[in-house]
């Protein structure tokens, strides 16, 4: 009976929804949009939803942002402001509506609106949706709509300068609620953009719809539990224990307005190939789109969803308090009927940071300023965080912080979720991770370079030797080529054959060696359940061009080599395989590979034993059934492609191929 009333409630609800819908109007304000500089005369085209780079870029007012260091030439634009117009007609029938809001849900992030020449709002928060009565003040006909965005980078600078001696650690991007990424990375440009991120729109209605209701059927846990090895970390999804296997998904551009619903379906299409059944969505970009949760919904992927905070410590002031409130009840309430989430985490890595990161000595930080650092920090992310979500969402898990130790401390391995960072970091052996697989690692991985094809993208044929100008500006991490030198001395080539190398050849073996790292880290910690239960590799995707840690490239979100290793590791029908076989250790001899083409398919024979055996047909930048396979003497194994191809021209070359050629 009780269940019956609540099917009439609900249904009673969708239709008032449903009539009030019909009520009110809508007008989508999309068209007409200009741009200039401030204080300079001419206005160019403008495309909403944008940014100023990519309204730069389409009236051919800058060369592309990612090609060879173009980034660095235009560091100009961040330090400028920059105003948009339009004017939008205003209908009699509107008009006569009791109310009229104007609705902005995405303006990065600096921005002060003005409507028929009144200030209607300053805002100051990409992540928050802006609400402004402006019923008084529209009228029918054109009604002129201007933003002024002010320069975030110029903002936080004034704001950390106002505040010396007492600086937040570790970047001035700590002040602004904006993606933290817009300020660089280790894997990304910096690109601080501003604009209208997203589709504003003037609503018009007499009585208000009432709020969808709050339904999820599904219960979620997450279990932490003292056990005589520590404590447990994993989830029960109505009940069951589940074992999560995935990876750690960031925005899929430095240039959000570019992330199509297409580019979702080809990354989250990735994620559910690979058969992973968990992303994580990172505090350092944005919370996604709806329809990045709707295709996790649908393709069964389990979302771990990261508050928009990483790697600094926070204003304590009321102000942003308050703004932080608004932020974190508008996204929960927007993204709580999405059953794909299972947990909402506070920020990433902050915890551990101001732990372990040595902030207080670098910047010879005060007792006192250290204290009310750490006050701040707890008040937010301990006290204030979890309170404002249980209002809204009582139905979910919460975490403070991911992790809570440092890879360094001991505890790491026992309890809680750990960023395992001894592999790359720490530059310890692959082979290390057999003792030091923590309950839930939610974090690690090895980098590689680019595909070949998506190198000669950014670069010219001058650019293309080891540690050019152009591929150290797509080179990220601190000291990375000496790290990645470092893992192939080990597991691929001698170090004095490295420089010797062409690009071609040196992207292709450090792929191997992510390929080789990735399918042994994960066989080896899946061979650890239930101690361990959960593997969730850094990361799915890039932002732009770049080495990185990505097991997909930027271009066409085409499969790196290590793509197919976690495909099949993270197979549920077989045990991963775990070869700690150094392939530098490896006899190798000519494979002397055949291959024929029949359709779409393409039939391989080796000789001898061949190793990471690369596939790839000019032009094709989609996913093969297998790639970078091994082959028995004898063996002949048939792979496929996506489509048709006339006339494919068809390369095939192995590990001996390369490594004989120094």
């Amino acid at each position: 009976m009780e269940y019956k009333k609540r099917f009439y409630w609900f249904v009673g609800i969708c239709l008032a929804n449903f009539s009030l819908a019909a009520n009110a109007q809508n007008t989508d304000l999309k068209t007409g949009w200009q741009y200039r500089e401030t204080k300079t005369e001419k206005w160019h085209p403008a495309t909403v939803p944008g940014e100023i780079h990519t309204d730069l870029l389409n009236n051919k007012l800058i060369p592309d942002p990612f090609y060879r260091d173009n980034e660095k030439k235009l560091e100009w634009i961040e330090k400028k402001d920059w105003e948009y117009k339009t004017t939008f007609q205003v209908t009699p029938a509107t008009l006569k509506k009791k109310n009229a809001e104007l609705v902005f849900d995405g303006l990065d992030t600096y921005a002060t609106v003005y409507l028929n020449n009144q200030l209607v709002l300053k805002a100051d928060n990409m992540f928050r949706q802006w609400r402004v009565d402006v019923k008084k003040l529209i009228k029918s006909g054109n009604n002129d709509l201007v933003i002024v965005f002010k320069s975030a980078q110029n903002v936080v600078d004034s704001l950390a300068k106002k505040d010396f001696p007492f600086v937040i650690p570790d970047n001035p991007r700590a002040y602004v609620r904006k993606a933290q990424y817009h300020f660089g990375w280790d894997w990304g440009p910096k690109f601080t953009t501003c604009g209208i991120w997203k589709t504003p729109r003037l609503e018009a209605y007499d009585t208000k719809a009432p709020e969808k209701p709050y339904v999820l059927d599904r219960k979620i846990e997450l279990v932490q539990q003292p056990d005589n090895l520590g404590k447990t970390f994993y989830f029960k999804i109505d009940g069951k224990p589940v074992y999560m296997k995935g990876a750690n998904y960031i925005p899929s551009d430095a240039f959000l307005s570019r992330v199509t619903k297409k580019e979702y379906e080809k990354v989250i299409g990735m994620a559910k190939d690979a058969n992973m059944n968990m992303l994580r969505v990172w505090g350092g970009g944005i919370y996604e789109d709806d329809y990045f949760y709707d295709l996790c919904d649908k393709n069964g992927i389990y979302v771990w969803q990261d508050f928009m905070f990483a790697g600094t410590m926070v204003p304590g002031d009321d102000a942003f308090f308050d703004n932080v409130k608004k932020e974190v009840q508008y996204q929960v309430k927007r993204l709580r009927h999405h059953k794909s989430i299972v947990l909402w985490c506070g920020n990433n890595e902050i915890d551990e940071a101001f732990k372990s990161w040595g902030w207080q000595k670098s910047m010879n930080m005060s007792k006192q300023d250290s204290t009310r650092l750490w006050k701040d920090y707890v008040r937010l992310f301990q006290d204030s965080i979890p309170k404002w979500v249980k209002e809204v969402d009582n139905k979910r898990p919460y975490i403070s912080s991911s992790p809570l130790f440092h890879w360094s401390k001991e505890k790491s391995l026992t309890e809680g979720d750990s960023h395992y960072w001894g592999t790359w970091w720490g530059l310890e052996d692959v082979e290390a991770v057999q003792k030091k697989t923590g309950r839930f690692v939610s974090e690690y991985g090895m980098q590689a370079m680019p595909t070949y094809s998506s190198i000669e993208k950014f670069t010219l044929p001058e650019d293309r030797y080891l540690y050019s100008d152009i591929l150290q500006a797509h080179q990220k991490a601190g000291k990375g080529f000496m790290k990645l030198d470092s893992y192939l001395n080990r597991y691929f080539i001698d170090s004095t054959k490295i420089k010797k190398m062409n690009v071609e050849d040196y992207s292709y073996l450090t792929q191997c060696l992510q390929y080789y790292s990735l399918k042994n880290i994960i066989g080896i910690h899946r061979s650890k359940a239930p101690y361990n239960m959960g593997t969730l590799v850094w990361q799915l995707n890039d932002c732009w061009p770049v080495a990185s840690w990505s097991v997909t490239d930027y271009y066409d979100r085409q499969p790196k080599a290590a793509w197919y290793a976690m495909k099949e590791a993270y197979r549920d029908d077989k045990t991963p395989e775990i070869d700690l076989t150094r392939p530098i250790d490896l006899k190798l001899e000519d494979p002397q590979i055949t291959w024929k083409v029949q359709g779409n398919k393409l039939i391989l024979k080796a000789s001898k034993f061949a190793k990471y055996v690369n596939v790839s047909i000019k032009g094709y930048t989609g996913k093969w059934s297998d790639n970078y396979m091994d082959l028995k003497a004898g063996e002949e194994k048939t792979i496929t492609f996506e489509g048709k191809i006339a006339k494919p021209e068809v390369k095939v070359y192995s590990l001996y191929n390369v490594l004989k050629r120094y």
